[in-house]
């Protein structure tokens, strides 16, 4: 890079030597900055009340649930609105319900406010309940909630099914 700007400064001395080294050295510039430059981010996926979606959904955006869904979610931020339900598993890094949810919930934040009703198991790192919210489940906090337990090394796995005097003392 320093090179170029080298090979450019005399260019200057001839007056045709800047047009065709300008609009390179322009051309790199700009589609660096595009790299490097954040994306914006694309507003939330909005559900209406009146869809009634079977199947799974995956996104890395944001999502705002209405209707009704039967199936996972997976999201970076779901909202799940007064008049929704879900049946299914909700993975996503921030999670408020305001409707209904039959399934289990993984999320770092995990929002129930006070019209929200979960019947299943709720996996956080942090969690805050509203007065009013119906909740029937286990409530798990877990450093990293994503990723479900399942996925742990075989190894674990293995000493945890074995017998319980090697499973304690490998803990």
């Amino acid at each position: 890079m320093f090179s170029k700007s080298k090979i450019n400064e005399p260019g200057p001395k001839t007056p045709e030597a800047p047009k065709p080294a300008m609009p390179e050295a322009s051309a790199a510039s700009p589609s660096e900055f595009k790299a490097t430059a954040p994306k914006p981010k694309p507003p939330a996926s909005i559900l209406s009340a009146d869809l009634h979606i079977t199947g799974n959904l995956k996104t890395t955006g944001d999502i705002q649930v209405e209707g009704s869904i039967d199936g996972d979610i997976r999201a970076h931020l779901l909202t799940v609105g007064e008049s929704a339900t879900i049946k299914g598993e909700v993975v996503a890094d921030d999670v408020v319900i305001n409707g209904r949810i039959v399934g289990r919930v993984r999320g770092l934040k995990v929002r129930l406010t006070s019209t929200a009703r979960v019947e299943g198991d709720i996996i956080h790192k942090t969690i805050a309940i509203e007065s009013g919210a119906h909740f029937e489940g286990s409530v798990q906090r877990q450093d990293d909630p994503l990723t479900p337990k399942g996925s742990a090394p075989a190894g674990k796995a293995a000493q945890a099914s074995g017998s319980g005097t090697d499973a304690d003392k490998s803990n």
